[in-house]
This record gives structure tokens, C-alpha cells and sequence, in this order.
């Protein structure tokens, strides 16, 4: 299922801690970095923030700009973002600001967190997750029945670390203050544990008074059948590839990215590509790499179209290809039309030979348009 874009926001030390352990909060942000922080809340939809933050610090989290407010309604939005919390416990605190302020409210929790929260009369919908917290089932709650399409985390560090532990943040904005804590019982921003291998793509870098604002992405794919934020952005990467190629009216255009599962791009390519009338993107994009390469069974490719079955052009269809290849991860946007072959079903011949094939159909669209010419 879709999952909104979900960004985490932090500011942390030099020294790389979010507080220190006084009784007051640590401000590590400057006045112009607030105020970024508090444009980025006006342009999301949720804001999210675990039940231990709001015991900590008490926040009111709000847009504070009266202009951006207005803009917000404007556009046809509430004038506060929805405020979402997390607690597997359900203890939370009725007389929060958390509470008392912006508009609507929605507590995620576990079976027995929920009968605790609802006896509390908290003004906020209430979601059970089940016996235990699943961030997945969070994120499709938010999607389809709250119509949250950006998410903004802002903490506290337990939360960054297990969305970004899943592979299920899509940007970390970070910013480094110019101070040192050096306090070991502080909090950090994030904790110990496995994550996904491989760098972060730096996005962006800007000074703003004495702070840093660093912005990151995801590059390692998922694993196994369960999608991932960097799958979501290299599956663009292809949508993008197959609205470069070459039109044609005999066929499709797509795109296609093979990545290293520590998010190496291997290799890239699309249809008809170096003016070969009939070449498929994932044949262009193998073609570059030697057969023998040992990453190969470890990647993931990225497709905008499904792999083709069948086809007349070539000896072998581009799902048969990939299977030689010894790939064992597809993540794809479109199913094939019944365009030029009929009942194509790509995706079911690689299933059956045991590879894991990921389908995000809200990227559908994406690969439809450059193929508008052929589908109406």
C-alpha cells in the first residue's frame, strides 16, 4: 500500500546528542532555522511525534506564521497540519499542550495502549495497531483513511531510528549546531541497531546564522518484498529515464535502473536507447554491466513497465534476461497494457522463478504519461 513521503526533522550538537540533561530544553536551532522549521510544518500534512517528546518538552507543535496559516486554508487545507503522536503504552498526559492547541488529533497505539487512552478522553481519534506498534500499518492509516501525503517527524530519536532502521524515511533533514553536550546519559538523535547499508545521497547543504541544515536521502534498496523509501526514489529515477525516450508507435517507452543493494547505481538505460530501434530498457541497462559481476544477485532493478514475456524482436524477453542475470529483486511502477501482447505477465514469470517483484502503483502514472501516444 502507499505510504506518505515521510521526512525526519532534527537539530542536534556537534557532538551529535539532542538535549542535555537539565531540567530545560536545550535550543540548538537559531531564529532563522525556527522559522525554516516552521515553514516546512506549513507545507506537510502531519506532523508526528512520540508520546515520550511530548512528556519531555511540552510541545505546542504548531504553524506559528499567521501567513502561512492563511495560505494553508487558502489552498483548500486545514490551517494546522494533523497532529499525530505515538504511544505503545497509551499513558499520556490529558493536560499536554499537545492537547489544547492546532487542530485535529490522532494517537497511534497498541490493543491495550488504546482501552488506556480512550479512558483518558483525549480529544483525538485513537488507532489501535494491534498487539504490537507497526510503523507500516501506521503509514497506510495515514494515507488512505487520514489522506496524509507528507509526513513530518520531529522526534524524539527512538522514532527516527526505527523509520529509518525499516528504510521507511524518505529524507532526513539534520541540522548541526555549534554547540558540544558531552553528556552520555543525553539523548541521541539515533540509536543503536541494524540499518539499511550503504551512504546517504546528500541532497543539500545551507548555512543558516550558525547552523548547518544538511539534507539527506536513502539510496539502499528494500530487501525482499516489502517496499522501501529508496526504492520509491529510484523507482522515480526510472519514470523519469522512460520520459527521455525516443517516441514510438510500435513501442513502449520505459526506463530502467539496476542498483547495488548498498545503493551503487550499477547501471542505467532505457527504450531505444543509442538509436536502437527495438532495444527494452532493461536489456540497454544489463548490457553495461559484465554477467559475471557478483553484485548482480545481491541488486535490485528498477523498472518503469513491467519486464516484458514475450517479444519478437530479440531471442529473449527482458524478465527472461533478468533471471539470467541472477537478479532476485524487481521494483516496478506498470503493468503491461494489452498494447502489443497480450496477457503479457512479466511480472508472474519472474514470481514463479522465485524472484521477489515489488509493484508501486502510485507511480503508475508516472510511466503512463510518455506512453499516452499509444494508450489514449
Amino acid at each position: 500500500m502507499p505510504y506518505p513521503y515521510v521526512l525526519l526533522s532534527a537539530a542536534v550538537s556537534l557532538d551529535g546528542y539532542l538535549d542535555d540533561t537539565t531540567s530545560e530544553r536545550l535550543l540548538l536551532s537559531s531564529p532563522a532555522d525556527f522559522d525554516r522549521v516552521d515553514e516546512v510544518r506549513a507545507s506537510v500534512d502531519a506532523i508526528l511525534i512520540g508520546a515520550g517528546t511530548i512528556r519531555a518538552d511540552n510541545p505546542r507543535l504548531l504553524v506559528n506564521s499567521a501567513d502561512r496559516r492563511h495560505a494553508r486554508v487558502a489552498a483548500g487545507k486545514a490551517e494546522y497540519p494533523l497532529k499525530v503522536t505515538v504511544s505503545g503504552s497509551g499513558d499520556l498526559d490529558p493536560a499536554a499542550n499537545f492537547w489544547h492547541t492546532g487542530g485535529d488529533k490522532v494517537v497511534y497505539t497498541t490493543d491495550k495502549g488504546a482501552r488506556r487512552a480512550d479512558a483518558l478522553g483525549i480529544a483525538a481519534e485513537v488507532v489501535p495497531l494491534g498487539p504490537d506498534l507497526n510503523w507500516r500499518r501506521l503509514l497506510e492509516h495515514l494515507h488512505d483513511e487520514r489522506g496524509v501525503r507528507r509526513l513530518m517527524v520531529e522526534g524524539g530519536g527512538t522514532i527516527h531510528t526505527q523509520l529509518l532502521q525499516q528504510g521507511l524515511a524518505d529524507e532526513v533533514q539534520l541540522v548541526l549546531a555549534p554547540l558540544l553536550v558531552g553528556d552520555p546519559d543525553a539523548p541521541r538523535l539515533f540509536g543503536p541497531g541494524a540499518y539499511q547499508g550503504g551512504r546517504l545521497r546528500l541532497t543539500e547543504t545551507r548555512r543558516i546564522e550558525d547552523v548547518v541544515l544538511m539534507r539527506y536521502e536513502p539510496t539502499a534498496p528494500g530487501t525482499g518484498p516489502l517496499p522501501s523509501a529508496a526504492d520509491r526514489h529510484w523507482l522515480a529515477l526510472a519514470c523519469e529515464l522512460a520520459a527521455a525516450c525516443p517516441p514510438s508507435a510500435t513501442a513502449f517507452s520505459v526506463g530502467a535502473v539496476i542498483v547495488a543493494a548498498d545503493g551503487t547505481e550499477l547501471a542505467r538505460g532505457h527504450s531505444r536507447e543509442a538509436g536502437d530501434p527495438v532495444v527494452h530498457a532493461e536489456e540497454a541497462a544489463l548490457a553495461k554491466l559484465d554477467p559475471a559481476d557478483p553484485r548482480l544477485a545481491t541488486a535490485t532493478v528498477y523498472s518503469s513497465l513491467e519486464p516484458c514475456a514475450r517479444r519478437a524482436s530479440r531471442p529473449k524477453p527482458c524478465a527472461r534476461l533478468i533471471l539470467d542475470a541472477g537478479v532476485r529483486r524487481v521494483v516496478t511502477a506498470w503493468q503491461e497494457p494489452d498494447t502489443f501482447v497480450t496477457a503479457a505477465d512479466g511480472n508472474g514469470l519472474l514470481t514463479a522463478e522465485g524472484v521477489d517483484v515489488v509493484v508501486l502503483p502510485e507511480y503508475a502514472e508516472r510511466a503512463r504519461v510518455p506512453n499516452l501516444h499509444l494508450t489514449g
